[in-house]
């Protein structure tokens, strides 16, 4: 089931809420070509396509924002469905990407491994329906998390690196509290307060929002 779609100015967003760890899977597309890409697609790929189908999106890329089994564990099926490429991470989740299949069996449910067709670094930039995202690399909550920013529409796709009220967890082997913090601080919370945010799970929210009352930043 899809989330009524969130309006901007050249491009519409919708959710699809994913596996058992609720993840936000979103579609975002171009408001008149209806081009566009589909994000994290964690896994529970028919309530994906269904929503493709209904939304008449015409998908060309799938884009990832870190490694997670929640986040990138249907991305390999879907690519073989839609014959599309898959873009993202940064290349240090290479390492979760490769072990999916194990995630998925350590967390009871199937994924399978994927390498991107394209790996994103920072600085780059990366196109949905012909709209423009910067590409910034925000590890933390895992090595290669980046979020994309879009700034002709103040919108950004944040993965799990800040929500609405929290951080990502960084109580993996793997994560860095203060690198997240840090990349947050240093990286988010320059962009101003009206740039709107899809977070990897729960409510949207915005730069600002978070700036004044997110108990990990005051």
């Amino acid at each position: 089931m899809t989330t009524p779609p969130a309006e901007n100015k050249g491009f519409k967003a919708a959710i699809v809420v994913v596996t058992p760890f609720q993840q936000n899977s979103t579609l975002l597309w171009d408001s008149e070509t209806m081009v566009g890409a589909v994000v994290d697609p964690g896994g529970d790929l028919d309530r994906i396509e269904q929503a493709i189908k209904e939304v008449g999106v015409k998908v060309e890329k799938i884009i990832l924002t870190h490694g997670h089994i929640d986040h990138a564990g249907g991305a390999d099926d879907l690519r073989k469905s839609l014959g599309v490429p898959v873009e993202g991470p940064h290349p240090a989740d290479r390492f979760l990407l490769d072990n999916l299949a194990k995630q998925g069996e350590a967390y009871g449910f199937p994924a399978k491994p994927v390498t991107p067709d394209r790996w994103l670094e920072e600085g780059e930039t990366i196109t949905v329906g012909g709209h423009s995202f910067d590409v910034l690399h925000c590890p933390g909550h895992s090595p290669g998390s980046v979020v994309l920013v879009n700034h002709a529409q103040r919108f950004i796709l944040m993965g799990d690196v800040l929500f609405q009220g929290s951080i990502g967890r960084t109580d993996f082997p793997y994560g860095d509290h203060e690198a997240l913090i840090g990349a947050i601080k240093t990286k988010l919370l320059s962009l101003e307060d009206d740039y709107a945010f899809i977070p990897g799970h729960g409510p949207v929210s915005s730069i600002g929002a978070e700036r004044r009352s997110n108990p990990f930043l005051t």
